[in-house]
């Protein structure tokens, strides 16, 4: 059973930085790209940056320049480093391979997440 642990969420003024740490545990491939997404209030989820095993990365129009991930292979973690954070960041932000890990019913698998608020 695959174990995600998000942390290192809290509130931060705009232009503010907050560095993010996630760790995964139990049965992983590591052929998938590992990645962060985000949820804010009223929107769908959606999908802000990603690392394959070889390190290439991948980020959304929204955060490029902002956000940078790096990989630790080793111990299953990704490290997102948000900067010149905007109010538009809050949500709450969720590690995960990408395509998701599923559920024995075939469904998406989630861990809690990290809510992440920027505001004055």
């Amino acid at each position: 059973q695959v174990q995600l642990v998000e942390s290192g969420g809290g509130l931060v003024q705009p232009g503010g930085s907050l560095r993010l740490s996630c760790a995964a545990s139990g049965s992983i491939n590591n052929i998938y790209a590992m990645g962060w997404y985000r949820q804010a209030p009223g929107k769908q989820r959606e999908l802000v940056a990603s690392m394959s095993r070889d390190g290439s990365t991948d980020y959304a129009d929204s955060v490029k320049g902002r956000f940078t991930i790096s990989r630790n292979n080793a111990e299953n973690t990704v490290y997102p480093q948000m900067n010149s954070l905007k109010p538009d960041d809050t949500a709450v932000y969720y590690c995960n391979r990408n395509p998701p890990f599923l559920t024995p019913s075939g469904m998406d698998y989630w861990g809690k997440g990290t809510l992440v608020t920027v505001s004055s």
